[in-house]
């Protein structure tokens, strides 16, 4: 199967049997995303959906959460991984927020990377999920996932994953197969064991193919 084949398969694919396919995290607004995503970063969106509905009831906007101490976030967050590094990020981004964008989650992603917490994979989910721009975030799960069917080949660090995949998936697509590859990781295609018996890529999926992985 060429590479174009294989893409066009796992779209047709996901298509079928995942056709809507969004965040886990649960949002109402840009600001309220920004904080999620900063909190999910080694932590699973269910920790983080119990963890933001009280922080966010106490710093409901960026103008709140920028009065607060970093003693007071951090109190919100404790269950949640890296608090102390999390609660310092998100007190910083909501201080830049009010001072250099009078309290507007920016929808630009050079913009967005300028905030403390917020790198390019951040920056991409913030863009995409909550803006509508055709950008793909690679978290741990895109990269594992992408490599092992087969979508990419030697890409050594998230960019160079982001940049294979949208070099050959629609632009129209980028967002949902952002989350059908997320999904598909956290669900299927586990870190330690994957699913294959669960999975309907295995046809042509070069991880299962290959039988030194039997």
């Amino acid at each position: 199967m060429t590479l174009e084949g294989k893409y066009k398969s796992v779209v047709q694919y996901f298509e079928a049997t995942r056709p809507v396919a969004e965040t886990e995290l649960v949002y109402n607004n840009p600001f309220e995303l920004i904080v999620a995503v900063i909190l999910s970063a080694q932590c699973t969106d269910k920790r983080v959906n119990m963890i933001t509905p009280n922080l966010l009831r106490q710093f409901p906007t960026a103008f709140e959460m920028s009065k607060a101490d970093q003693s007071e976030i951090l109190g919100f967050i404790k269950s949640c991984s890296y608090p102390n590094s999390k609660s310092a990020y998100l007190s910083k981004m909501s201080k830049m927020l009010v001072e250099e964008f009078n309290g507007t989650v920016p929808s630009d992603r050079e913009q967005l990377q300028r905030l403390p917490g917020v790198g390019r994979k951040t920056a991409n989910v913030i863009s995409s999920v909550a803006f509508d721009k055709p950008y793909m975030a690679v978290d741990t799960h895109v990269f594992r996932v992408s490599a092992r069917i087969g979508l990419t080949s030697g890409a050594k660090n998230p960019l160079e994953t982001e940049e294979q995949l949208i070099k050959h998936l629609p632009e129209n697509i980028l967002k949902k197969a952002h989350h059908w590859l997320i999904l598909h990781g956290r669900y299927v295609c586990k870190a330690r064991k994957p699913l294959c018996g669960e999975c309907g890529l295995t046809k042509f999926c070069d991880y299962f193919n290959n039988p030194t992985n039997k």
